[in-house]
């Protein structure tokens, strides 16, 4: 039986504090996901047998990749998958965030799109899934309409608290 899901790849351990929001995004949507740890860098064999299995799946993935400094990692698994890859690379204040053009440079024929906030990186993953999924497409639509009136109800109370009517 085929799945949608989304397979959650870091670069490296310590970019599982980053990814703690893509996680707690998807629950929020009920979408099943799995958290791996791969390096392009240095588990390249790794990366490509577990896109492999991916793909021989048949499941429907979009990949959701965490990687900072040089981030091969989005543009690797991209290169090797006919799947949606989101890449969400973490911000580095060391390098004031000049790390992140490797993201955006990417060689021709490779397009992870690019999502800096973890939790939108994962609202863009549960879109995707959602073009053929009625249930994320609803949960979608909720979540709006919460947003929306979240921002109605800011409105109405300045409007109120500064002497509107």
């Amino acid at each position: 039986m085929t799945e949608d899901k989304v397979v959650l790849i870091m670069g490296s351990g310590s970019d599982e504090a980053f990814s703690l929001d893509i996680e707690v995004a998807l629950k929020g949507f009920d979408v099943k996901y799995e958290v791996r740890v791969a390096s392009a860098h240095k588990t390249p064999k790794k990366l490509l047998q577990l896109l492999a299995e991916y793909e021989a799946s048949g499941d429907r993935i979009v990949y959701v990749t965490v990687a900072g400094r040089s981030n091969a990692l989005s543009g690797f698994v991209d290169a090797n998958t006919v799947q949606p890859v989101i890449a969400c690379p973490p911000y580095s204040p060391k390098f004031s965030g000049a790390d992140l053009y490797s993201t955006l440079r990417m060689p021709s024929g490779v397009c992870p799109l690019v999502v800096l906030e973890p939790a939108s990186a994962a609202l863009a993953a549960i879109k995707i899934l959602g073009l053929g999924n009625p249930r994320l497409e609803e949960g979608i639509r909720q979540q709006q309409r919460q947003n929306s009136g979240r921002v109605e109800d800011a409105d109405e109370r300045l409007r109120l608290s500064r002497g509107g009517g």
